[in-house]
């Protein structure tokens, strides 16, 4: 069960339509697993890609920037539909502004989810700021929210079903499933 929101957080909720995931910490667990030969291992939740799947089909448009890069994350947002995919961006607010010029939105209608201090600019300027419950404590104490679940176990998904709901969408798309 999510943690309730406050009738102030569900309004500013109403005109999200931008929601954006950091990745480590927040779509994995945070564990950074390498190959002899180098190759990066991430493990995924497949909750958290329901999540995501559920928010396109309320037309909400979604976004992943991370500070590393991966072949992992590009496939996984792509498989995922992800509209927006900025990697290697270790300013999550500067490259937050460039999804901003190119879809039209701004920091009063995206909902945005991190885990540790470079995620923190940019959750404190979005309309709904969230992080986990592994995160950073300066970055927990500055959100506006914070998923039950850990990072990389379904957190993503808690976010995501919290904005549905708010909005009075997560109903009729899990009616679809019965």
């Amino acid at each position: 069960m999510s943690q309730p929101l406050s009738n102030a957080l569900i309004e500013r909720l109403q005109p999200v339509k931008l929601v954006v995931f950091d990745v480590d910490g927040v779509l994995t667990n945070g564990q950074l697993l390498f190959l002899p030969d180098g190759q990066e291992i991430k493990t995924f939740n497949t909750l958290d890609g329901l999540g995501i799947k559920l928010l396109h089909q309320a037309g909400l448009k979604t976004a992943i920037i991370t500070g590393r890069s991966s072949s992992q994350v590009t496939m996984r947002a792509k498989a995922l539909g992800i509209t927006y995919l900025l990697q290697g961006r270790e300013d999550k607010l500067d490259a937050l502004t460039e999804i901003w010029k190119e879809s039209g939105e701004s920091a009063r209608t995206t909902a945005y989810i991190g885990d540790d201090l470079p995620d923190l600019s940019a959750i404190t300027t979005v309309a709904f700021g969230a992080s986990v419950p592994n995160g950073h404590p300066l970055v927990c104490a500055e959100a506006d929210w914070c998923t039950r679940r850990s990072g990389g176990e379904g957190a993503a998904r808690e976010f995501c079903e919290t904005i549905l709901s708010a909005q009075g969408k997560l109903q009729s798309l899990l009616e679809a499933f019965r």
